[in-house]
């Protein structure tokens, strides 16, 4: 016969003894952003897309210094399905580089690639349309990396270094810990971990929620 009570006991011990392995930094929160699917992009498309000498017309400034949502969006083609209003983010950069999730990958047919923002070398491309031409690119669909931007004087409070890896408590209903948060330090940066819609969703995070860093 099982005792349920034993079993019960038990049960909340090993709770217990995980729970005290873990160290959070009631401190340390560290604000919570989500990134829908975007594009970064280059002049060059910038110009075949909208026209040339189009400039980006920003409608919100993001969190990070510097970078803006604009009001200019495309059509975003996959092998199986298509987006529409996918949004350009700015400014114009050297590479065209569309972010989506996982689940997005799957309904466009495309092999999902886990990278950093800025390594698409061997990477899926697309076909985006704009409102005057198309560009067919052969590279640049990634799902980005879960990441951590901060400041060089929160890494250095941290005991952090670029390309360093973190954990994060999220509270809540869902809570849970995400691991494998890549850091990247720069004074151009702000102090925020950026998820994907996929990651947010699974936890319940919206942007502006806080996160605890795990020592």
């Amino acid at each position: 016969m099982v005792d349920k009570e034993k079993i019960d006991r038990l049960v909340e011990k090993v709770k217990s003894e995980f729970s005290n392995k873990i160290s959070v930094d009631e401190n340390r929160a560290v604000i919570l952003e989500v990134s829908a699917r975007h594009l970064h992009i280059s002049r060059e498309h910038l110009d075949i897309l909208f026209g040339k000498g189009h400039e980006l017309t920003p409608i919100k400034d993001l969190s990070q210094p510097g970078q803006f949502a604009s009001k200019e969006t495309v059509k975003m083609i996959g092998t199986k399905g298509e987006y529409d209003n996918i949004r350009i983010l700015g400014p114009v950069r050297e590479e065209t580089q569309v972010e989506i999730s996982m689940t997005d990958s799957f309904f466009l047919g495309l092999e999902p690639v886990l990278r950093m923002s800025g390594d698409i070398d061997n990477t899926p491309g697309c076909i985006v349309w704009g409102p005057i031409g198309h560009v067919e690119l052969g590279k640049g669909v990634i799902v980005a990396k879960r990441h951590f931007h901060c400041t060089p004087k929160t890494a250095e409070e941290l005991g952090l270094k670029s390309d360093d890896t973190i954990a994060v408590e999220i509270s809540g209903e869902r809570r849970g810990i995400l691991k494998n948060i890549i850091v990247r330090v720069s004074d151009k940066y702000a102090d925020a971990v950026h998820l994907d819609t996929d990651e947010a969703n699974g936890l319940g995070i919206k942007t502006g929620d806080h996160a605890y860093i795990i020592k």
